[in-house]
This record gives C-alpha cells, structure tokens and sequence, in this order.
C-alpha cells in the first residue's frame, strides 16, 4: 500500500515544512544520530526519497546562483543541480539512505580456524569536511572460530561500499567497517587495513597530489598476538611496493 504524504515544503504552498525538515524531526524524537556517515534508512517512508532528492535539486540550484553562475542561459551548468542531486542521493551518499545489502551468511561447518585475507577491495568515498572524493583501497584479515558464520568474497566488496557511500572521515569509517563484519562474523579475530589518496590535499589547500593515509584496525586475536598481526600485514595482496 503506498503512503499518503505530506506535501515537499521546499515547492508547497506557504507554511509547509520541507521533507528534510520533518525526517529531521523524526530522528531527534526517536534519538538517532544522523551525522553524516551515519545510515538513517529506517526513519524514511515509502516515497520519500525521490521528494527529498527534488529539495536537494532545488537548494543546489539556489547555491549555483549564489556562485553567479546563469543556470538558465548556461547549457552546461542547466541541469547541474539536477545530476548533483541524483549523484549525492542515489550513488555517492546512498550508504546513509538505503539499508544494508543483504549478505548470506553461512555456518563454520568445517571449523576451519586459519587466517583469511581478503583484498585489495576498492573504496570510493568523500571527506565529510570538503566533500571531496577519497579514493583507496582496503585489506580485511579474518582469524573465524568454531561458531563463526562465514560471508562469501563478494559481500565483503558490498558491505564495504555500504559503508563508504557516505561522507566519511578515513579513521572513522575504518571503525564502522570493522564493526559491521565483527557484527556479522564474530570471529576471532578480525583486522581492517584501509590506505586512501584524499582530493581535499590533492584539489585544495596544500594540492599535495602524493600523499597517501594509511589507517588500521586490529580486534580479538590480531590485537593480541603480534606474530599473526605481522603474518596478516606481511600477506597483503597489492599492498607492498607502491
């Protein structure tokens, strides 16, 4: 059955209250943090993200005029506002309005209980502070036990882009990824390596077009045996020698 809604405020008639503003609301009531890297899927209604990609289409038309840009006489910048929209909506930032992919999990019947490595995996995001993109790569190392429900090569690509389809900051979103697959996995042990070139050094500021971050994340047995955490570092694929 689909949803009756409000009208979009941002185009309504006067006194309305746009979209955003009532999402918005929602999430207070309920208490749920909505910062940018954070996923608020399950406080949209049917329907409501085509509306709130209109309001997003409809502010950045105003912020293209307040650059003194004709969007009207322009043709290559009249129907800007409607692809960023989209862009920021439906590709780049969908990680904070869709919910997660389903991922098959299957039980350890084997028991098996040697490392797994799993990467290069790459990752495409923006810095939450410029919105510039940040472009990597990341390495998972897994250590299952007995009880761990086991996930196939794939879906660790998807859970992954999940995640970075947000804004992001680089030493957070390798924390909210190892959460994620630690939820999904419990294993034994799990590490997250996770190296990326940031365009807000590249683009901007210092336009420091050769620096690389590199950030890391060891739970279980990875933190507390230091010879499975240099075996795991030594065997990433893709990694050493540039």
């Amino acid at each position: 059955m689909k949803l009756t809604l409000d009208p979009p405020g941002f185009a309504g008639a006067a006194g309305s209250v746009p979209l955003s503003v009532r999402i918005r609301e929602r999430l207070m009531s309920a208490g749920h943090r909505f910062h940018a890297n954070d996923n608020i899927a399950a406080y949209l209604r049917e329907g409501e993200l085509d509306l709130l990609q209109a309001e997003v289409e409809e502010r950045l038309q105003a912020v293209l005029r307040a650059l003194v840009i004709d969007v009207e006489q322009d043709h290559n910048s009249r129907e800007t506002a409607r692809r960023v929209a989209k862009m920021f909506v439906r590709e780049v930032f969908a990680g904070r309005y869709v919910e997660a992919p389903e991922v098959t999990a299957f039980p350890n019947a084997e028991r098996l209980n040697e490392l797994m490595v799993v990467g290069p995996l790459r990752v495409r995001s923006a810095c939450s502070h410029h919105l510039c993109p940040v472009m990597g790569r990341a390495w998972v190392g897994v250590m299952p036990r007995q009880d761990s429900q086991l996930i196939g090569l794939s879906k660790y690509a998807r859970l992954i882009d999940w995640v970075m389809s947000r804004p992001q900051i680089q030493e957070e979103a390798i924390k909210q990824i190892a959460d994620l697959l630690e939820d999904r996995m419990a294993p034994d042990g799990l590490a997250v390596v996770l190296e990326a070139e940031h365009y807000c050094m590249h683009w901007r500021g210092t336009k420091d077009d050769g620096s690389r971050m590199v950030s890391s994340v060891m739970r279980g047995v990875f933190l507390t045996d230091p010879s499975l955490r240099r075996e795991f570092l030594a065997l990433l694929p893709g990694r050493h020698g540039g």
